[in-house]
């Protein structure tokens, strides 16, 4: 071990302290979460699906995580939004949340940037970023995020969640994309405004994408899990995974 300040390629006793309940998991151990504390990821999005991911993250050990949103928080949001409280309104999502998750844990660098992933220049905020959490409800981002990943290599998770219902899938290397599943926006698509939407709900697909994005980073469980779908139906408590192929005609793969 070395100092308590984290420095080196050992684990510190602070460390091993803090993480030691899932250091005990057999498919973890030292190396994966030294992956951790290497690992930059981008949460796009700090409203139910950020804030309900980004704090497993941070809890976990990821080294730097970097928060996007242009919103402010709103009386309507703490349903579902629940790192707000009434004492934030009008404040800035991506500073109120990066204020929690710094006292949650300090050892882990929490970048907030109050603006939007803007789809004509993603690279610079996007930077040295290996894993993003598409965590909106605007299918224009989800789209742009896609395409961008695709083209990068790099790693993203999406997901959605509306009523009660989620969707969360995995996008990475050469396997099927969100426009190999979803070609176009629908003409009508519902969100949280116009469909409504129970909190747990969002929570729970937030959840999933944080399990998802940790297991990616630490290299635990299957080597990809690209081209599944997980469709999450709260009134009835059940998950169903759909596996889709890639489209040969998928436009982001063919740029």
């Amino acid at each position: 071990m070395v100092s308590s300040e984290g420095a080196g390629d050992s684990l510190s006793d602070v460390e091993v302290e803090r993480y030691s309940r899932q250091l005990l998991l057999p498919e973890m151990g030292e190396t994966a979460q030294l992956r951790l504390r290497r690992a930059t990821v981008a949460v796009v999005g700090c409203g139910a699906l950020g804030s309900a991911a980004a704090p497993y993250l941070v809890g976990a050990g990821v080294g730097h995580v970097r928060l996007l949103d242009p919103d402010s928080v709103a009386l309507d949001n703490l349903h579902r939004q629940v790192q707000f409280s009434t004492a934030d309104i009008g404040a800035s999502k991506a500073g109120r949340l990066a204020e929690r998750l710094r006292a949650l844990n300090e050892l882990v660098a929490v970048e907030p940037l109050p603006a939007r992933a803007d789809p004509s220049a993603l690279s610079p905020s996007l930077e040295g970023a290996e894993l993003i959490l598409e965590c909106t409800d605007d299918p224009e981002t989800k789209f742009a995020l896609n395409d961008w990943a695709v083209e990068s290599g790099r790693q993203l998770v999406i997901a959605g969640a509306t009523g009660l219902r989620g969707q969360v899938l995995q996008v990475g290397g050469v396997g099927p994309c969100y426009r190999c599943l979803f070609p176009a926006t629908p003409a009508t698509a519902a969100d949280c405004r116009t469909a409504g939407i129970l909190g747990p709900v969002a929570g729970v697909v937030g959840a999933m994408q944080a399990l998802l994005a940790l297991s990616w980073l630490a290299g635990i469980g299957p080597a990809s899990l690209v081209g599944r779908l997980w469709d999450l139906d709260g009134a009835s408590m059940r998950w169903r995974e759909i596996q889709f192929p890639r489209d040969p005609n998928c436009p982001s793969h063919r740029r």
